[in-house]
């Protein structure tokens, strides 16, 4: 299989990451994470040979085929057949059939072959890559950010076309739901190096916490040490006497390795202002409708109310019109009747694409941000500039500089300094990494107003969502429930194969409340004793290092006092006791990750019920 050895790479004075080591394995299919910028798609673009490492080396094995399916949908054919032979090898350049085999297996018919590749949804031309890809015969998919701009029936199916894959995968992907449930492994770029695991995102991010908690406590009781045996040679160094151990102390000193501090890259930190509102009722939709003219009509006799402290989802496979319903809400959008009627408390914050535009090329972020709220003083305002990752004179660039991303951490930032009591949100997770998200759905749930959301995100759906508008093949209707409850009551029907998606089982409510307490029981029966252990050695490690403390103040008094044997007696002492602490830390670090990895594996297993 593929190896990387001691693979770096640096752009200028920043360097990505450095001594790379990596095995892909047969049938691996794995999630690669790691803050925007981190260098994950640099890193594919080495294995492709796009790139060259500064140091390193890859090895591949003779034969061994790599696909690249990229971000960006490009096609320069008039028909799908067409498009999809121009992957043929040049031997292969008349078997058209290879292909045709290939896309007939994605959904495509005979027909579609003859259509134009830009008349189908992102979906569909996700699929003719994918044909591209495959009729190559690779062993390794490289995915860049395949979700992007797919909507969730697409997802669904690229996610269940990955997991019967036959090779080998590596996907980079904001969205933690799909990644976690094709691969097999995680691994992320952290701190300019490498880490991978067994298992899903919230496993590696869990065992990357344990990592760094049992770093910080190696580094406390080291910089104790340290600090000791300075206070030591700098007091004995000079008296003959203890000449000799004072330089045995600094030659223990030199020895030491230096642990430095830890550095955690910025998140993203969403915090809503909410605006307070005696109202219980903050919209009320009445028979909305909707069309550019009356053969395209998008949706017809929407009527919903949102409450404080409710947010409702609007999905729905794309150009059916879900952000179009959103700016109609907002008054970016005049419908063709129906009305929209905003308590007089109300106020909103709107992101969406629209709104990125009316951002003022002009502008510098910290001009758009204070558009957002003028009131305030420029020390919160450089406080939320901050919070969208904008520091130091970055807050001084010109809107017509930033690229994507940037302009929608803008827009996220200007809402941000407005006092409001309903959001807006349409695909508000695009372009954010999976910790951004994290933080951004939290504050969703946190706050006290109501939301509108259009989103692709299923796990989003699934946190935030209390009630639904799904737009279907006859329009868009009303949903009075969370999306699980949508999958297991309606589900998603899959307009392009004429086929439903599978939906969730149903389950007995009171036989899913005994295997519930069964697995609660089961679980605390392994974890107990653990927990117990756990707490145990951390009580024995305090204990002895407080002991350790005490023999360190004499065996400086002894010194002091010239003491030779005394010193020589503590000295021996105190190196016992942090042998014991170190022993103590191993089996702590041991149990810590066995129960880990138990309430890890219980919690999916309850998540599933």
């Amino acid at each position: 299989m593929i190896e990387l050895s001691n693979i770096s790479k640096s752009y200028a004075q920043k360097e990505l990451f450095s001594n790379l080591n990596f095995r892909l394995n047969s049938g691996n299919k794995i999630g690669l994470v790691g803050r925007n910028g981190s260098g994950k798609s640099t890193l594919f673009k080495i294995i492709l040979g796009e790139e060259h490492s500064d140091d390193g080396t890859i090895s591949i094995p003779k034969g061994y085929k790599i696909g690249s399916l990229k971000q960006h949908l490009v096609f320069t054919e008039k028909t799908v057949r067409q498009e999809g032979a121009l992957a043929l090898s040049e031997e292969d350049q008349y078997n058209v059939y290879k292909v045709e085999k290939i896309l007939f297996g994605l959904g495509f018919t005979q027909d579609d072959l003859e259509k134009d590749p830009m008349s189908f949804s992102g979906g569909y031309q996700i699929r003719i890559n994918l044909a591209k890809l495959l009729v190559t015969e690779p062993n390794l998919l490289l995915l860049d950010e395949p979700t992007n701009y797919l909507d969730i029936l697409s997802l669904r199916w690229l996610k269940s076309f990955l997991k019967t894959f036959p090779g080998e995968v590596i996907i980079i992907t904001h969205d933690r739901n799909f990644m976690d449930s094709v691969t097999t492994h995680t691994m992320g770029l952290v701190r300019r190096n490498l880490e991978i695991i067994p298992g899903n995102t919230h496993k590696f991010y869990a065992q990357l916490a344990s990592n760094d908690e049992h770093f910080e406590k190696q580094k406390l009781s080291q910089d104790r040490k340290r600090k000791e045996l300075e206070e030591f040679i700098a007091k004995n160094k000079a008296r003959a006497s203890t000449a000799a151990q004072a330089q045995s102390k600094q030659k223990e000193l030199d020895k030491m390795e230096d642990l430095g501090s830890l550095v955690h890259d910025s998140t993203l930190d969403f915090d809503f202002n909410y605006k307070d509102t005696p109202a219980k009722v903050l919209l009320d939709i009445k028979d909305v409708s909707f069309g550019y003219s009356s053969d395209n009509i998008l949706f017809k006799d929407i009527s919903f109310t949102l409450k404080k402290g409710e947010t409702l989802g609007i999905i729905g496979k794309n150009g059916k019109g879900k952000s179009t319903l959103l700016n109609v809400i907002a008054g970016e959008l005049k419908q063709l009747s129906g009305k929209v009627d905003y308590h007089g408390s109300s106020t909103f914050g709107h992101f969406g694409q629209t709104n990125i535009d009316h951002l003022n090329p002009a502008n510098t972020i910290m001009d758009e941000i204070y558009l957002g709220n003028p009131k305030l003083p420029e020390a919160i305002v450089r406080g939320i500039s901050a919070s969208m990752m904008f520091t130091g004179d970055d807050i001084k660039k010109k809107v017509s500089l930033l690229s994507g991303g940037e302009k929608s951490r803008v827009m996220l930032g200007k809402i941000l300094a407005t006092d409001v009591n309903i959001l807006f949100l349409d695909e508000p997770t695009n372009h954010l990494d999976m910790e951004s998200i994290d933080s951004l759905t939290k504050a969703i749930e946190n706050f006290d107003g109501s939301c509108i959301v259009v989103t692709h995100s299923e796990e989003l759906l699934r946190r935030v969502c209390d009630r639904l508008i799904i737009f279907s093949k006859g329009g868009a209707d009303y949903f009075d429930g969370g999306y699980d409850d949508f999958l297991e009551k309606i589900g998603w029907e899959d307009e392009d194969l004429g086929e439903k998606v599978k939906k969730a089982p149903k389950i007995n409510k009171k036989d899913n409340k005994k295997q519930r307490t069964f697995l609660i029981n089961e679980r605390n029966k392994l974890t107990s004793p653990l927990k117990k252990k756990v707490d145990k050695l951390e009580s024995e490690i305090m204990e002895i290092e407080d002991i350790i403390e005490t023999e360190q103040h004499e065996l400086i008094q002894a010194s002091n006092a010239g003491d030779n044997s005394k010193v020589i007696e503590l000295s021996k002492t105190v190196r016992e006791n942090e042998q014991k602490v170190e022993d103590k830390f191993e089996e702590l670090e041991i149990s810590q990750l066995k129960l880990d990895e138990i309430t890890e594996e219980y919690e999916e297993k309850l998540n599933h019920l």
